[in-house]
């Protein structure tokens, strides 16, 4: 606001001159101001006229937006009514820096620390399974064990960036946190260093998206909360992968995805469940998505076609991978506080695509035969979540998957059949941004030979969103 010596009176804190007024509170114009004026985002203004009166003459108000807005005084229509000579001036957001690139910087510090038993053997120090729930890192075959640890590797950081271009917006992504797949020797000796790991960074224009973003065959806002890094991982689609992807709305809600994403081919031999790399695919992944999304509900289903590929020294095999996917999120009672979320997952061909590998694509081993022997895939998980009050709620959830080995091959021993798992959590909001976090998950991990594991854990979590 000005006065009628021009000089700035802030309305507020965090108004630094005109077109900076982000967390200004709309507050009444002190009563020696006379002249109302429009602030515009780039720092340009509009007297709009005089008022004769003294004291009071009107209110400021702030829109909370990007690029940041604020206005006083009377509107054009007001301004007629009053019987005011006004004139009208237009100035384009295109000559505003703010409103051309908008930089964000935002993310969350993420603090956690459990307490876990181990009913079938121990964890090796250094593993991700003692961070946070990985089905295929639960011990089997020894004696139980309990272990302790507190971190905050899943603190995660992003930067994005807007700019209107052609009439569409052009944006950049870039996302990290700390949790490598593997803690350095001694990281916790002393100051618990810890390396920051590339998640997610692409390029969007209009509907394309070029770079490495979730995979289109999941729907990574589904996940429930949870003090756990995923949650259900056991039931999850759960892959990061370069893509080239185009969303073409189809109205009312309804989207198409299509997508061409990074191939990578993961095998067991007959005699080892050590995973193996295959880095000789020679077609991307396709996949489809149908997304529907209104007030209360959001639904998906999503087909993939793959090649599973092996390639080595003049010998290898193709064979055709698939799957299905189909999941949702369903809001309900007072306030919309509760929901209920799900998906349900099946093929044959894509085991990298759940649970970070917990079943392989295919057994493949040349000394018994030259060819791919596919595993097939069941996987889901639901989640029911409960909102006590606006600040208190819980989630109770639970995930299952089972891989189908070929019958054609011996299978190893400790290779993953089965996992499943149940949960449930209570968190609390005392102030926006700022959750804390209490869970309890009980899971079982069977492997080929029979063997069975269970883990039995104990999370509390806090974190604070920016």
């Amino acid at each position: 606001m000005i006065d009628t010596k021009w000089d700035i009176i802030l309305a507020g804190s965090g108004m630094s001159g005109f077109g900076s007024v982000r967390g200004v509170v709309a507050a009444v114009v002190r009563p020696q101001v006379r002249r109302a004026m429009v602030l515009l985002s780039a720092g340009s203004a509009l007297a709009l006229g005089l008022n004769t009166h003294e004291g009071l003459i009107t209110y400021g108000a702030v829109a909370e937006a990007f690029p940041d807005m604020a206005s006083a005084g009377l509107g054009e229509e007001e301004a007629k009514q009053a019987g005011h000579a006004i004139e009208i001036g237009k100035f384009p957001f295109s000559a505003s820096g703010r409103a051309m690139a908008i930089d964000e910087m935002g993310g969350f510090v993420k603090v956690v620390g459990s307490a876990t038993r181990f009913g079938n053997g121990e964890l090796a120090g250094g593993s991700l399974g003692k961070e946070f729930f990985l089905p295929q890192q639960i011990p089997v075959g020894g004696a139980a064990s309990t272990d302790l640890i507190g971190h905050a590797r899943q603190t995660r950081l992003f930067f994005s960036t807007s700019t209107p271009l052609g009439g569409k917006e052009l944006k950049g992504h870039v996302e990290f946190d700390f949790a490598l797949a593997a803690a350095p020797l001694g990281a916790q000796r002393s100051t618990n260093a810890y390396t920051p790991t590339f998640r997610r960074g692409f390029i969007s224009y209009g509907n394309l998206l070029i770079g490495q973003e979730w995979t289109t065959f999941q729907n990574a806002a589904h996940l429930p909360e949870t003090t756990d890094f995923v949650g259900p991982m056991d039931g999850s689609i759960f892959v990061r992968q370069m893509m080239v992807q185009y969303r073409q709305p189809l109205g009312s809600g309804l989207d198409l995805y299509l997508a061409a994403e990074n191939p990578q081919t993961e095998t067991l031999t007959t005699t080892s469940a050590a995973m193996v790399d295959n880095d000789q695919d020679r077609m991307p992944d396709l996949v489809a998505k149908l997304a529907f999304k209104d007030k209360t509900k959001e639904l998906h289903v999503a087909g993939l076609v793959r090649s599973v590929s092996v390639h080595s020294a003049g010998a290898g095999d193709n064979a055709l991978g698939y799957g299905a996917t189909v999941g949702g999120k369903i809001l309900f009672g007072p306030d919309l506080r509760h929901d209920v979320r799900f998906v349900a997952s099946a093929g044959r061909g894509i085991g990298r695509y759940f649970a970070v590998g917990f079943a392989p694509d295919a057994l493949y081993d040349r000394a018994v035969a030259d060819r791919l022997n596919l595993v097939g895939n069941v996987a889901g998980w639901a989640s029911v979540k409960l909102g006590w009050t606006e600040r208190l709620r819980s989630t109770f959830m639970a995930g299952y998957q089972h891989a189908d080995y070929p019958d054609s091959l011996p299978v190893p021993g400790l290779a993953n059949v089965e996992a499943w798992s149940v949960a449930g959590n209570l968190f609390y909001s005392p102030v926006r941004n700022l959750d804390f976090g209490i869970e309890y998950r009980h899971a079982v991990r069977e492997v080929a030979s029979g063997l069975v594991g269970k883990m039995d854990r104990l999370e509390m979590a806090a974190k604070y969103t920016f």
